[in-house]
């Protein structure tokens, strides 16, 4: 099970920027280099205590957050409005509901 983890670790390690920036494009004499925000979690079990099974599994995801457009000589950031929106409205929603307790303890 140790060595199923170790090669695990050592494949997230590796991946490190490939997985937030992917291969420039280029189309038209712009280049465009996506940009994501990515994470894994991985669990495991050796099955130590008696009866208890061994096993373990893991997952990652990727939100692609835009892409670096380089025009003429220009480069810039451009969002991808969509996955803006997704991560967003949970943090309005969180930081408004705060703030509202803020305000009501202030006012006691």
């Amino acid at each position: 099970m140790a060595s199923i983890t170790k090669q695990i670790a050592d494949t997230v390690s590796s991946t490190g920027v490939g997985a937030a920036y992917g291969e420039p494009v280029e189309l038209d004499g712009t280049t465009i280099v996506p940009v994501a925000v990515s994470s894994y979690g991985f669990g495991a079990s050796d099955g130590s205590a008696e009866g208890e099974p061994q096993g373990g599994g893991g997952g990652g995801c990727a939100l692609p957050i835009g892409a670096y457009v380089t025009r003429d000589g220009y480069t810039r950031f451009e969002p991808n409005l969509i996955a803006l929106l997704v991560v967003g409205v949970p943090f309005v929603c969180v930081a408004g509901r705060a703030i509202a307790r803020v305000i009501r303890a202030l006012k006691r």
